[in-house]
Protein backbone atom coordinates (compact mmCIF):
# COMPACT_ATOMS: atom_id res chain seq x y z
CA UNK A 1 0.00 0.00 0.00
CA UNK A 2 1.34 3.61 -1.00
CA UNK A 3 -0.38 6.57 0.61
CA UNK A 4 0.63 10.37 -0.12
CA UNK A 5 -0.37 13.12 2.35
CA UNK A 6 -0.94 16.18 0.21
CA UNK A 7 -1.30 20.23 1.04
CA UNK A 8 -1.39 23.18 -0.36
CA UNK A 9 3.05 24.13 -0.02
CA UNK A 10 3.94 20.37 1.31
CA UNK A 11 6.09 22.41 4.46
CA UNK A 12 3.24 22.44 7.10
CA UNK A 13 0.07 20.01 7.29
CA UNK A 14 1.18 16.68 4.95
CA UNK A 15 4.93 16.59 6.35
CA UNK A 16 3.01 16.04 9.89
CA UNK A 17 0.31 13.72 8.50
CA UNK A 18 3.52 11.88 6.78
CA UNK A 19 5.77 10.93 9.63
CA UNK A 20 2.85 10.49 12.37
CA UNK A 21 1.44 8.07 9.36
CA UNK A 22 4.82 6.55 8.56
CA UNK A 23 5.62 6.72 12.83
CA UNK A 24 2.41 4.56 13.23
CA UNK A 25 2.66 1.98 10.48
CA UNK A 26 6.22 1.41 11.71
CA UNK A 27 5.17 0.68 15.03
CA UNK A 28 1.89 -1.75 13.59
CA UNK A 29 4.34 -3.71 11.65
CA UNK A 30 2.39 -2.73 8.19
CA UNK A 31 4.13 -2.66 5.07
CA UNK A 32 3.40 0.32 3.51
CA UNK A 33 5.08 3.88 1.98
CA UNK A 34 3.90 6.92 2.60
CA UNK A 35 5.19 9.98 1.77
CA UNK A 36 3.75 14.02 0.70
CA UNK A 37 3.26 16.62 -1.81
CA UNK A 38 2.16 19.87 -1.74
CA UNK A 39 -0.14 21.25 -4.95
CA UNK A 40 1.87 24.01 -5.23
CA UNK A 41 5.67 24.37 -6.04
CA UNK A 42 7.32 27.37 -3.89
CA UNK A 43 8.71 25.22 -1.51
CA UNK A 44 9.66 22.21 -3.67
CA UNK A 45 13.48 20.92 -2.29
CA UNK A 46 12.88 22.40 1.37
CA UNK A 47 12.21 20.72 4.70
CA UNK A 48 9.27 21.09 6.56
CA UNK A 49 7.94 24.70 8.08
CA UNK A 50 10.26 24.21 10.92
CA UNK A 51 7.26 24.52 13.62
CA UNK A 52 5.95 21.14 11.76
CA UNK A 53 9.66 19.72 12.67
CA UNK A 54 9.40 21.55 16.51
CA UNK A 55 5.55 20.22 16.63
CA UNK A 56 6.68 16.33 15.42
CA UNK A 57 9.52 16.21 17.41
CA UNK A 58 7.55 16.75 21.05
CA UNK A 59 5.93 13.22 19.26
CA UNK A 60 9.20 11.84 19.02
CA UNK A 61 8.66 12.19 14.92
CA UNK A 62 11.42 13.36 13.16
CA UNK A 63 10.29 14.62 9.77
CA UNK A 64 13.53 16.86 9.07
CA UNK A 65 14.74 15.00 6.39
CA UNK A 66 11.60 15.55 4.25
CA UNK A 67 11.80 17.60 1.30
CA UNK A 68 8.52 19.40 -0.28
CA UNK A 69 7.72 18.38 -3.92
CA UNK A 70 4.63 19.32 -6.08
CA UNK A 71 2.03 16.61 -6.88
CA UNK A 72 1.82 15.58 -9.93
CA UNK A 73 -0.68 13.07 -12.35
CA UNK A 74 2.09 10.19 -12.03
CA UNK A 75 1.28 10.34 -8.22
CA UNK A 76 -2.26 8.95 -9.24
CA UNK A 77 -0.66 5.99 -10.51
CA UNK A 78 2.06 5.76 -8.42
CA UNK A 79 -0.25 5.79 -4.84
CA UNK A 80 -3.16 3.57 -3.90
CA UNK A 81 -4.58 6.72 -1.45
CA UNK A 82 -4.38 10.75 -1.74
CA UNK A 83 -5.37 12.45 1.36
CA UNK A 84 -5.47 16.02 1.18
CA UNK A 85 -5.56 18.45 4.13
CA UNK A 86 -8.85 20.52 2.41
CA UNK A 87 -10.93 21.39 0.24
CA UNK A 88 -9.13 23.50 -1.80
CA UNK A 89 -6.21 21.08 -2.36
CA UNK A 90 -8.99 18.07 -2.92
CA UNK A 91 -10.04 20.22 -5.93
CA UNK A 92 -6.38 21.49 -7.04
CA UNK A 93 -5.60 17.25 -6.88
CA UNK A 94 -9.11 16.16 -8.62
CA UNK A 95 -8.54 18.80 -11.27
CA UNK A 96 -5.20 16.85 -12.55
CA UNK A 97 -7.01 13.82 -13.02
CA UNK A 98 -6.95 11.69 -15.94
CA UNK A 99 -9.10 8.74 -15.57
CA UNK A 100 -12.11 8.67 -13.87
CA UNK A 101 -10.17 5.93 -10.96
CA UNK A 102 -7.94 8.99 -10.15
CA UNK A 103 -10.85 10.22 -8.16
CA UNK A 104 -11.80 7.27 -5.70
CA UNK A 105 -7.85 7.48 -4.48
CA UNK A 106 -8.51 11.14 -3.40
CA UNK A 107 -10.21 11.99 0.28
CA UNK A 108 -10.60 14.60 2.56
CA UNK A 109 -8.12 13.62 5.54
CA UNK A 110 -10.87 14.86 8.52
CA UNK A 111 -13.36 12.59 6.48
CA UNK A 112 -12.00 9.73 8.45
CA UNK A 113 -13.03 11.05 11.43
CA UNK A 114 -16.11 13.07 10.45
CA UNK A 115 -17.61 10.82 7.47
CA UNK A 116 -18.96 13.02 5.02
CA UNK A 117 -18.28 16.59 6.72
CA UNK A 118 -16.05 17.64 4.40
CA UNK A 119 -14.55 19.03 6.98
CA UNK A 120 -10.64 20.66 6.21
CA UNK A 121 -7.58 20.63 8.37
CA UNK A 122 -6.83 24.64 8.87
CA UNK A 123 -3.25 26.30 7.79
CA UNK A 124 -1.39 26.67 10.16
CA UNK A 125 1.21 28.44 8.61
CA UNK A 126 -0.03 32.49 9.09
CA UNK A 127 -0.75 31.49 13.17
CA UNK A 128 1.77 30.24 16.37
CA UNK A 129 2.60 27.21 17.55
CA UNK A 130 -0.61 26.66 18.96
CA UNK A 131 -1.86 26.04 15.47
CA UNK A 132 0.99 23.44 14.87
CA UNK A 133 -0.34 21.66 18.04
CA UNK A 134 -3.86 21.88 16.68
CA UNK A 135 -3.33 20.69 13.45
CA UNK A 136 -1.28 17.68 14.79
CA UNK A 137 -4.07 16.49 17.17
CA UNK A 138 -6.26 16.41 14.16
CA UNK A 139 -3.76 14.30 12.25
CA UNK A 140 -2.91 12.20 15.42
CA UNK A 141 -6.62 11.49 15.20
CA UNK A 142 -7.02 10.62 11.64
CA UNK A 143 -4.09 8.60 11.15
CA UNK A 144 -5.14 5.96 14.08
CA UNK A 145 -8.29 5.55 12.16
CA UNK A 146 -6.59 4.99 8.92
CA UNK A 147 -3.93 2.78 10.29
CA UNK A 148 -7.21 1.12 11.71
CA UNK A 149 -8.89 0.59 8.39
CA UNK A 150 -5.54 -1.04 7.26
CA UNK A 151 -5.45 -3.63 10.09
CA UNK A 152 -8.89 -4.67 9.46
CA UNK A 153 -8.21 -4.86 5.17
CA UNK A 154 -5.47 -7.25 6.23
CA UNK A 155 -6.79 -9.36 8.66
Amino acid sequence: MKILMVCLGNICRSPLAHGILEKKIKENDIIAYVDSAGTGSWHAGEPPDHRSIETAANYGIDISQQKARQFTTNDFEEFDLIYVMDSSNYRDVSGKSIKPEHLLKVKLILNEIHPNENRSVPDPYYGGAAGFEKVYQMLDHATDLIVEKILKNEG
